[in-house]
Parts: structure tokens; C-alpha cells; sequence
């Protein structure tokens, strides 16, 4: 065997081997997904007989295997994160998204089952034994494939009366404090941790979810502190809750911690928060109010001195304690935030990516990756010790693992506004977008999601598409996982806003990939091929190709079938091209282009709306030559 395809087989296999014993070694699912959960676990762990056996066999392995294996390592890596991701998140947030849940769970089923089918087993030298389980293996995931759990119809039921009713029935409380393991609590405030940093990183739309939950929430902690006071707390806390616990008002909670204020403050919409809570709300980069959407005038905070006297009274007359500040928010002498980050460790980290040696950096890089991720109080505390600097070096590092966490501890420092200039400043883009033309799977994704993130601010936009990043992001798109697709659709998506990157996507030939992702509902990728193309459409470039590329049949078609924005969208593409062009319009309408859009201008969104009626008033100005 080659030492190039010996380590190369090495390698890889060690890394599947790593995956499945940290996979094996999660925590057991206490939520409404594990089922989900356990069926995906149970299936990755028989996988390690396969990987063991070819590690320990000095058969060579063709470049075709390891691809394919490669492929392997990057789906299972995937599902690591979504088994972390659930055990670690909010149960409540899992139960109202069941379905997405679910479909998350298909997506990665369907994406091993895929690299799974791209190794040929019979071809490999490994035990009969071990072939037959690794075939069996194989064949649930087959039939795992688009199969969805029976719907719990108690639990939904429950769930809807919960948030509708303002005191649901106890038991209705009870059943929900059961099925999702809140009973206790500690078990309420580490859901309530898990919905706040769930908000905090913004991985779901505050609006459509976070009232949802924070009203759930504050209504199974009344209930367990009504039938239990004194539920697994501690000494400090029992003060808080002598005898039967008085009902927390509403309006002492803080909206994103639900937590009784200690040091209310008023932002520029009007609404109160906990001190520390907005501020770290804010040092993530929001610049909206957590409650209304409302976007901020201003970022000055205002002590609310007449709620804080109230809560103060309303304490005394319950005989509970005023929570006093902690160390953590606020320093008594000086009045500035301390941060909950752990300064002389990231310190160390820093020094240990200055060692010359390439497995220290490579470990250091990693740590950093993961207390970036954690909070946003680690993302400051990160930036202001030097670390990006060092991060970016560490770009063009020949180790691909070292790369990768490189390029994934930026992602996570750039979700901090402030990061960003920080990282762009730092000469970072050049170098992310070599990691996206050559870096592996992993990293050219979190590369591709590194430029999304940048790309937010404006003028980035224009400094990230003069850099080469646009052709290397179709490349992705058109060659990466389903998640790649993903992370490179929405960074193209918002860096055409600029008028000089829909020119050089569209020069790059992006046009054809988006068409071919339309014309394939089963891909996954219609959504966001329709997205990119109503922008690419406001352009003549845009227009022309798009024009060029046999649309109209795929465009009626969605604003017939499709999903609402789905059918906005297409909608905003026909009406880019059909203006000025009476060809387009006689296309359109021989296709039954006009019944459809009589349709969408009585039931679509408002803009779709808008765009069908202009549409319908060109085609009853188009001169229509009909024969005698």
C-alpha cells in the first residue's frame, strides 16, 4: 500500500472510529425526540465493527473508498451535531417543532443512507460477520428513509390547550411535566437556560417561537412551585419560596430569562428587561427588542426605578428576599459588566496557538471553536484577548482538522457584531475563501456560513464577491452535502443584494444549477433556488439568462402547486421577465399562466398579490393575435 493511501485510509477511519465512540457516549434523550434520537444512535453505533476491521486489515483502499468514506465522516459528523443539539436544547422548543425535528432526523438518515450506498461492501476484507451487519445496518436505514413517528395526539392536544387557556387545567400541567421531564425546578431552570441561550444565538425566529415557550414555561414553573415549594432547591432558593410560593407577577418577570428582576432597565420600544439578560442579547448583535421585533433606536438602557421599587415592595410583603446582583452582571465599584467568560483560560488557549507545534495549535483551535460557540459573553472575551488574528493564520494551515476549527471558531466569533469588523479588518476573507475553494467538506461549509455571517453588514458584501468568493460558493452548491447546498445558497443569496454580485453570479453560471434544483422538487433546494432567482431577476443580466433558460413551465407550476413564498417568488421572477416583453407574456400565457395567478391574487401573501395583479394587468395589455 502507498503511505499516501495509508494514512489517507488511516486517517479517515480513525475519524468515523472517533465519531462513533462520542456518539456512542451521549447522554440518554430525556425529550419529546427520543425516540428519533435513540434509533439514530442505536444505528451509528453498529457501525464500528466496520471501521475497526478495515483499520486493523492491511488491505489498500481505492481513492473511490475513501471518498466515499470521507462522505461517511462528514454525514455522521452532521448527526453528532444534531444528537448534541437535541439533548442539549430546549424541550419545549422540540415539542412545539416536532415536525422540523422530525425532518431534521429524515434529512440525516437520508444522508448517511446515501453515503452508506457508496461503499461497496462486497468489494471490501472484512469478516463475513461483519458485511452481513453493516448490510443490515444499512437496510434500516433504507427503511428508515422519509418514515416519520407516529404524532403523540395527547401531547399535542395538550400542548394547544396550555397555550391557549390562561390557567390550564392541572392536570393538563402535570401530563406536560411528565412527557417533557420538567418536573423539577432544576429541571425548569435549565430548560429556561436553553430557551435564553436559544434566543440569544438566534437559531430560531424569537417571533414565532419565543412567546410560545416563555409562556408554557412560566406556567409549569408556577404549577410544580405550587405543588411542591420546596422542589429541588436549594437553601438560598427555599427563601425565595417559604411556605406556598406567592405567584410571580407577569410584569417582575424578565421576558427572555422569565426570571424575577433584580435590576429592571427599559430599552428604546418601551419594554423592561433584566439588565444582564438585554446585555448579552445585545453584545450577540441584535439590534431588535427580544419581545416586539421592534428594532432599536438606540442601545442605552434605562434603569426602571419604579418597577424595581415594586418588586422590591412586593418582595417584602411575600417575606421573600430581593435577589441581589451577581458578580457576574454588574461590578459594584464601577457599575460596568464583568463577563460570565473565563479570561485566564482563553488567555492560555491564545499562547498555546502561538506554540509552533502543529497538534497544540490544532487542540487550542478546537477548545476556542467551542467556547465561541457556547455563549456570546466567550465571543467578547475571545476577540478582545487576540485570538482572531491568530484564528486567521491558522486558515492556511496544511492540517485540515486545524483548518476546520479555524475557520468554525470565526463562524461562531462573528455572530457578535462587533467580531465582524474585527475579523474583516483582519485580512480574514482572502484566506475563507481559500478554505472554501480547497478546504474539506466541513470546513468549505462553515466557510461558506462564515461569509453569510460577514456578509450582514453592507459593505462586506462588496469586499466578499471582489475576493473570488461568489464562483467557489456555486461550486458548493452545486457539489456539497445538503447542508453545504444550504450555507452556500444563503451566503449567495444575501451577498446578490449587491447589484455588482448578481452580475458575477450570474457571469459565473449560476443560472443553470438554480434551474436544474427547480425542475427537482425532491432535492431539497426549491426554496432557495427560487430566492436567488427573483433577486437575480431585478438585474438585465439576471433577467436575460434566466429568460434563456426555459423557466416559464417551472415558474407556472409553482405559483399553481407551490408553498406561499414559494409561489411570491415565482411570481417576482415571471413579472421581472414578462415587463417589456411580449414574448415572454405570450409564453406565459399559453402555459395557464393567467388562471394561476387570478388564484394567487386572491390568496397569496401581499406581495405575491402585488406581482400577480401586475402581471395580470401586462397580459391584458399584451396585444393578443388570434386566428380568424
Amino acid at each position: 500500500m502507498s503511505p499516501t493511501k495509508d494514512s489517507n485510509k488511516i486517517s479517515v477511519l480513525n475519524q468515523l472510529l472517533a465519531i462513533v465512540k462520542e456518539i456512542s457516549g451521549l447522554p440518554e434523550c430525556r425529550n419529546s425526540t427520543k425516540k428519533m434520537y435513540y434509533n439514530l444512535v442505536r444505528r451509528v453505533k453498529l457501525l464500528s465493527p466496520l471501521f475497526e476491521e478495515l483499520k486493523d486489515s492491511e488491505e489498500e483502499l481505492e481513492d473511490s473508498e475513501i471518498r466515499a468514506f470521507e462522505s461517511l465522516r462528514v454525514a455522521l459528523d452532521s448527526a453528532m451535531d444534531l444528537l448534541k443539539w437535541v439533548n442539549e436544547g430546549s424541550k419545549l422548543y422540540q415539542a412545539l417543532q416536532r415536525d422540523k425535528i422530525a425532518d431534521k432526523f429524515c434529512q440525516m438518515t437520508d444522508q448517511i443512507e446515501a453515503s452508506l450506498s457508496s461503499i461497496p461492501y462486497d468489494k471490501l476484507n472484512v469478516s463475513e460477520e461483519v458485511q452481513e451487519q453493516i448490510e443490515l445496518v444499512h437496510a434500516q436505514f433504507k427503511r428508515a428513509k422519509g418514515r416519520m413517528d407516529s404524532p403523540d395526539l395527547l401531547l399535542d392536544r395538550d400542548l394547544e390547550i396550555a397555550q391557549k387557556e390562561k390557567d390550564p387545567d392541572p392536570e393538563i400541567l402535570r401530563r406536560l411535566s411528565e412527557n417533557l421531564q420538567l418536573r423539577t425546578i432544576n429541571d425548569l431552570k435549565k430548560e429556561s437556560l436553553a430557551l435564553h441561550e436559544m434566543v440569544i444565538s438566534s437559531s430560531v425566529d424569537p417571533e414565532d417561537c419565543f412567546a410560545k415557550m416563555s409562556s408554557l414555561l412560566r406556567k409549569l414553573k408556577d404549577y410544580v412551585l405550587t405543588i411542591n415549594p420546596e422542589a429541588d432547591t436549594s437553601e438560598g432558593e427555599k427563601g425565595l419560596i417559604k411556605h406556598r410560593s406567592p405567584v410571580i407577577p407577569d410584569d417582575f418577570r424578565c421576558p427572555i430569562s422569565l426570571e424575577l428582576m433584580r435590576d429592571p432597565v427599559i430599552v428604546s420600544t418601551g419594554q423592561t428587561y433584566e439588565r444582564s439578560c438585554i446585555q448579552k442579547w445585545l453584545d450577540a448583535g441584535h439590534k431588535t427588542c427580544p419581545k416586539t421585533q421592534q428594532t432599536l433606536l438606540h442601545t442605552a438602557l434605562t434603569p426602571n426605578y419604579v418597577l424595581k421599587s415594586l418588586i422590591a415592595l412586593w418582595c417584602e410583603s411575600n417575606g421573600i428576599e430581593l435577589p441581589k446582583n451577581q458578580d457576574n452582571c454588574r461590578n459594584k465599584k464601577t457599575g460596568k459588566f464583568v463577563s460570565d467568560c473565563d479570561r485566564p483560560a482563553i488567555h492560555a488557549l491564545l499562547q498555546k496557538l502561538l506554540d509552533g507545534n502543529p497538534e497544540i495549535q490544532r487542540a487550542a483551535a478546537g477548545e476556542l471553536r467551542l467556547l465561541a460557540k457556547r455563549n456570546a459573553d466567550n465571543r467578547v472575551c475571545i476577540a478582545e484577548a487576540g485570538a482572531i488574528p491568530r484564528l486567521v493564520e491558522l486558515l492556511s494551515s496544511t492540517d485540515p482538522r486545524t483548518q476546520e476549527h479555524a475557520v468554525t471558531a470565526l463562524l461562531n466569533l462573528s455572530i457578535n457584531e462587533g467580531n465582524k469588523g474585527s475579523i474583516v479588518n483582519s485580512g480574514a476573507i482572502p484566506d475563507i475563501v481559500d478554505v472554501l475553494k480547497t478546504g474539506s467538506m466541513e470546513a468549505r461549509e462553515n466557510a461558506a456560513a462564515t461569509l453569510f455571517s460577514l456578509s450582514v453588514i453592507d459593505e462586506n458584501k462588496v469586499i466578499i464577491g471582489a475576493a473570488g468568493a461568489i464562483p467557489a460558493l456555486i461550486d458548493l452548491l452545486c457539489q456539497g452535502t445538503p447542508r453545504g447546498k444550504k450555507d452556500a445558497a444563503t451566503a449567495i443569496f444575501n451577498l446578490a443584494i449587491y447589484q455588482g454580485n448578481k452580475v458575477r453570479a450570474v457571469r459565473a453560471g449560476i443560472v443553470v444549477p438554480l434551474m436544474r434544483f427547480l425542475k427537482d422538487a425532491g432535492g431539497g433546494m426549491v426554496d432557495e433556488a427560487l430566492a436567488i432567482l427573483a433577486i437575480l431577476a431585478s438585474h438585465q443580466e439576471g433577467k436575460l439568462a434566466i429568460g434563456q433558460a426555459e423557466p416559464f413551465p417551472v415558474l407556472v407550476e409553482v405559483i399553481k402547486t407551490g408553498s406561499p413564498r414559494n409561489r411570491e417568488n415565482a411570481a417576482a421572477v415571471l413579472w421581472s421577465l414578462c415587463t417589456n416583453d411580449a414574448q415572454h407574456l405570450k409564453i406565459a400565457r399559453e402555459l395557464g399562466a393567467e388562471e394561476a395567478l387570478k388564484e394567487l391574487s386572491e390568496n397569496g401573501t401581499d406581495r405575491a398579490k402585488r406581482k400577480a395583479g401586475n402581471i395580470l394587468e401586462l397580459l391584458q395589455r399584451v396585444e393578443v393575435v388570434v386566428d380568424p
